[in-house]
């Protein structure tokens, strides 16, 4: 008898806990919802909401109440949860913990999708929008999970995939901000996530529609259950695996969507509440299975979305709290929380081999001089045409009189404009090759690049916070507090990756939490600031040559003229850290001296080129890539080779900007985005390819 009742105990126990945990939310949801309405610009205190609910309120209460705050705090209630879930499921499809709508590229493909509607003036209901974003949504998670894989152990793939993608689509995006500015007002800000309602429309609208994609999702949750523990044995007891897996992704991918038009993109809560859950339920039997996971995942996402709007109207006061997007609090909050999950999370020390390594190990001393002999002529040639080519042509004789003083009043003005944007696109372009480079090689991850590791965001962050908080600013202040930026946020990385086990993959995880800090922060100062300073800084943020003199290319050559020596000594050094830890330390290479000197080295490299020129993405990693492809993994040749195809992409990428929409510009930044994402799609393609 004893036997036959002894599991009941432990299956009451199992019980209790989960009602606990559903008590306590209920509690903390009931409690944070009280303090919600009671924020706002209007008088309203807790007192008047009470009498309200009683129906002993007056007029004016009950219609501040109904058409401002409880739309607003429906809307932290229904994105939350949605977002919850679409986390949730999302892990458990692709076997990945970091998988949610922001590392699968979700929201940004949701984000295109509504401001290309709202750029090109098609008129949609909000149904018809939020199939818009769903078809935005689910095309970004496809080529997403197609790249990274269901396996479960692409972590570090997942991640640089979904940046990758996420980076491009934001690139298209700003280019129709910048381009239709009139037609997109005010999409700036709701990318990054506002909870600001007009009223309940949008609440009847897709309330119900997030009601039935989670009630759909209870029921695969059996399946599901069967997925997560393993394909193999799912398809032993009958589950087809594809069809479950395309069901549960298209009503995630349906939920964000939901959630894209109903607040904009909210950044980290899809991860964070479902992470959260599953490391409760070591504490918590049962919370494992999906009937279970499901509707906690999304309490925990509508808690999460919830206190970050309360904190942030307590902290910065409810008139504020209209311009600044709550997404900026829940992206930096789920920056942090990245950051401890990527020091904690069991991350092999394995160093991945570079896509294009040994393609061309034994490149001949002939053949490498060729190589950069046609690269410098295609330098050269490049930069000429770039001279030549604008909104007005000229021919080379009129590039000659203006460098012996004997050309008209027209071209000299031209030309005076024109060359130094060329020389700060070649400049920056090398500068960003080399400090790929060298990350790439320090960090022994070949699809790290400083950007992905937050040093550009780092740098952006702070010129941004120079431009809007001071009212002409100079440009060696403006250097100064890009350079400053980029060494805080290299500082920020090593230090969190150093504390947790130095590996290449925590330190990618790491950069690309503070990545989105940075970015968020930005988005914050940019908001806060005059509405003029959009522009200005959307132009920057692009990586614009527009209005560079002379005086900006000196940051650029003195980094480059500094480091320069440095690389050429370290040459050695760099190859061996490249490998591992113990061959260099064994040939008597101080590690950890020479990592810190190189990574200062990247810094600065990178700084200079923020300031000089603005963000820009991709260069730092397609350069160095490009590079070992064609003459092998060897510094004192790759160093060189990456540098002038570095130039020549940025200064391609300025070109096209300045000419295929002439007299109108596009950033280089936005360019180099759209030019390198397709090239490092196909990277992680064949890194993939030669993984399997």
């Amino acid at each position: 008898m004893d036997t036959l009742t002894r599991p009941r105990p432990l299956a009451v126990r199992r019980h209790g806990r989960l009602a606990l945990l559903g008590t306590g939310l209920a509690v903390l949801l009931l409690l944070g919802s009280a303090v919600h309405l009671t924020q706002g610009t209007a008088n309203l205190d807790a007192l008047d909401v009470l009498r309200l609910v009683f129906g002993r309120g007056t007029g004016g209460s009950a219609a501040v109440v109904v058409e401002s705050r409880l739309p607003r705090l429906l809307a932290a209630l229904i994105v939350g949860a949605a977002l919850g879930v679409a986390g949730a499921v999302l892990q458990t499809v692709s076997r990945n913990v970091l998988a949610s709508p922001d590392t699968l590229a979700v929201n940004a493909g949701a984000h295109l999708a509504v401001t290309a509607v709202a750029a090109f003036g098609v008129s949609l209901p909000l149904l018809g929008a939020t199939g818009v974003a769903f078809a935005g949504g689910l095309a970004a998670a496809a080529v997403v999970l197609g790249l990274a894989g269901t396996s479960g152990t692409g972590i570090v793939r997942l991640v640089l995939a979904g940046t990758a993608i996420a980076l491009a689509l934001i690139s298209v995006t700003q280019v129709l901000l910048l381009l239709y500015s009139q037609e997109t007002r005010g999409l700036f800000a709701w990318g990054e996530g506002s909870l600001e309602q007009n009223g309940l429309g949008g609440i009847r609208t897709l309330g119900p529609l997030v009601g039935v994609a989670v009630a759909a999702l209870l029921v695969l949750a059996r399946r599901l259950d069967l997925i997560h523990l393993g394909e193999d044995h799912a398809r032993t007891l009958g589950v087809h695996i594809g069809r479950v897996r395309f069901t549960a992704i298209a009503l995630a991918v349906l939920l964000a969507a939901a959630a894209v038009t109903l607040a904009g993109p909210i950044g980290f809560v899809g991860l964070a509440a479902p992470a959260l859950a599953r490391l409760l339920t070591s504490v918590v039997p049962g919370l494992h299975r999906h009937a279970a996971l499901i509707p906690f995942s999304a309490a925990l996402g509508a808690a999460l979305l919830l206190g970050a709007d309360v904190l942030l109207r307590t902290i910065i006061g409810s008139q504020h709290a209209l311009e600044v997007p709550t997404g900026v609090v829940t992206t930096l909050l789920g920056a942090v929380f990245l950051v401890l999950l990527a020091r904690t999370a069991r991350i092999t020390a394995a160093t991945a081999e570079p896509p294009a390594a040994g393609v061309r190990s034994g490149v001949s001393v002939f053949r490498y001089r060729a190589v950069l002999t046609v690269l410098t002529l295609a330098v050269i040639g490049v930069a000429l045409g770039a001279v030549l080519l604008g909104d007005m042509k000229l021919l080379l004789g009129d590039i000659v009189n203006w460098s012996t003083g004997q050309a008209g009043p027209i071209v000299s003005g031209v030309l005076d404009t024109r060359v130094p944007r060329v020389a700060a696109a070649l400049l920056a372009g090398a500068a960003l090759a080399l400090g790929g480079a060298l990350v790439q090689a320090v960090a022994r991850n070949p699809l790290a690049e400083p950007g992905m590791i937050g040093v550009v965001g780092g740098a952006g962050l702070g010129a941004v916070a120079v431009i809007t908080g001071v009212s002409g600013v100079g440009f060696w202040a403006l250097t100064g507090s890009a350079g400053l930026g980029a060494a805080l946020a290299m500082a920020v990385v090593f230090a969190a990756a150093a504390r947790g086990g130095f590996t290449s993959e925590r330190l990618v995880l790491i950069g690309f939490g503070v990545h989105a800090a940075s970015q968020a922060l930005v988005t914050l100062l940019i908001t806060l600031s005059d509405p003029w300073n959009e522009t200005k800084a959307l132009t920057w943020l692009g990586g614009s040559t527009y209005g560079r003199t002379f005086t900006h290319l000196v940051p650029m050559a003195l980094a480059l003229l500094l480091v320069a020596p440095v690389l050429i000594r370290m040459r050695t050094e760099l190859d061996l850290l490249a490998l591992d830890d113990e061959t260099p330390r064994v040939l008597g290479v101080p590690v950890a001296r020479s990592r810190l000197l190189l990574l200062s080295c990247a810094v600065l490299l990178t700084g200079a080129a923020v300031a000089g020129i603005g963000v820009l993405t991709f260069v730092g990693l397609v350069a160095p890539h490009a590079a070992r492809a064609i003459v092998g993994g060897r510094h004192s040749r790759l160093l060189p080779t990456a540098a002038l195809l570095g130039a020549l992409l940025v200064c391609v990428a300025d070109t096209a900007g300045r000419t295929v929409l002439a007299p109108g510009q596009l950033p280089a930044g936005l360019m180099t985005a759209i030019i390198g994402a397709p090239y490092f799609v196909w990277l992680l393609y064949r890194h993939r390819s030669k993984t399997r």
